[in-house]
């Protein structure tokens, strides 16, 4: 991979600009929004903090992807996503499911082939295979949503909420650029928002079972 070459993936991107995406790029103050309240609301809360920051950083990683538009970009892109995910993942596998320590790390790398697999079957199919990294989360969170159904039902429904959201925005981001013709601007800028609400929400749906 070219770290330094330009990536023209999004239908509102037209030359190699640093602005050429600006709807794109600007939408990415919502996640470092979120990420600030999320702060603010789970102060003495480590772990919880831990989520707001990786939850900044999705938004500056974001940031830099729709502004550079490089490969290295779009790496710091993905991982700040990949450390959320984890991060969510053990806690949800320590506080939600009440693991011990160590098989809720067991379960967090599990993630890992199960992302894989579940990736490769996203990709043969037409309307999800551009999205297919991230087709597993919502799935993985409705799988959590289940298991928390009779033993905490209003964490349960939250998590389903949160669930929602994802692939409605997921929706957004899959046909971005289905619609450059009719609509220049594209769709990817709701992936930006909503996204930015469903992460804010998933910390929120954590900081409500741990009080």
């Amino acid at each position: 991979m070219d770290w330094t070459g330009t990536i023209d993936g999004y239908c509102e991107r037209t030359d190699p600009a640093f602005w050429s995406e600006p709807v794109n790029a600007a939408t990415n103050l919502a996640f470092l929004v979120a990420a600030i309240v999320m702060w603010a609301r789970t102060r003495g809360m480590p772990a919880g903090q831990t989520l707001s920051a990786l939850l900044f950083l999705i938004g500056v990683g974001s940031g830099l992807f729709h502004t550079l538009a490089t490969g290295w970009a779009a790496l710091a892109d993905v991982a700040a996503i990949v450390l959320f995910t984890l991060a969510y993942l053990y806690l949800a596998n320590r506080d939600f499911m009440g693991w011990p320590i160590w098989i809720s790390g067991l379960g967090t790398l599990a993630f890992l082939p199960y992302s894989l697999v579940l990736t490769r079957a996203f990709e043969t199919l037409p309307f999800f295979a551009i999205s297919s990294f991230y087709w597993p989360l919502p799935l993985l969170i409705l799988a959590y949503s289940a298991l928390l159904l009779r033993s905490s039902p209003v964490t349960s429904r939250n998590l389903a909420v949160g669930a929602g959201i994802l692939c409605v925005s997921l929706a957004a981001r899959s046909v971005d650029e289905l619609f450059c013709a009719a609509f220049p601007l594209g769709t990817h800028f709701v992936w930006h928002l909503l996204n930015a609400i469903m992460l804010g929400w998933m910390i929120e749906t954590w900081r409500r079972h741990r009080s």
